[in-house]
Order: structure tokens, then C-alpha cells, then sequence
């Protein structure tokens, strides 16, 4: 189920805080757990650390990302690619 539209997305109060007070440049991002959070419009131009389950991934918000959440951008798994053909050679005897 998604949430009600009467409440909105949902976008951490302490982010907004901090994007407020002016910190989320390229030097001082804004490092975050917080994986679920929307981003608002506010976000866009500033710069992210998204933890991933391991270590944090810089992340930064452009016009394209309003709306989706910020764990989509700091994926938790690596894709090493589909199997791959192994060239064998045959030993003779």
C-alpha cells in the first residue's frame, strides 16, 4: 500500500533542517541513513552521503531525482554481471 495522499511524502524533518542551515555542499555533505526519505524540490544542487548497508555513497540531487527516494540512488547490492564463459583447456596425456 502506498501512503495516504492527506499526509505526503515523507521527508525527514532533520534533513530539511539541515539543507536549511545551509550545509549539503560538495566539501560538507549531508550524511544520512535515512534511505526512505522523499526528496522535495529543496534537495536539488546539494550534495548526499547515503549509507547503503556498508558504506556511504555521495549522491548528488539533480531535477531528475524529485520524488524518488534517496535509496535509489545508493544501491545495496553490486551487479558482477551475468555468468560468464569460461575458456577451459583440455590437458593431454
Amino acid at each position: 500500500m502506498s501512503r495516504s495522499s492527506k499526509k505526503g511524502p515523507f521527508v525527514d524533518k532533520r534533513l530539511i533542517k539541515k539543507v536549511a542551515s545551509g550545509i549539503g555542499d560538495k566539501v560538507n555533505p549531508i550524511k544520512t541513513w535515512i534511505r526512505n526519505s522523499k526528496i522535495p524540490p529543496e534537495f536539488v544542487g546539494k550534495y548526499f552521503k547515503v549509507h547503503n548497508g556498508k558504506v556511504f555513497v555521495d549522491v548528488f540531487i539533480t531535477e531528475d531525482m524529485v520524488g524518488h527516494s534517496l535509496g535509489e540512488f545508493s544501491l545495496t547490492r553490486t551487479f558482477r554481471g551475468h555468468g560468464q564463459i569460461v575458456k577451459r583447456t583440455l590437458e593431454k596425456t
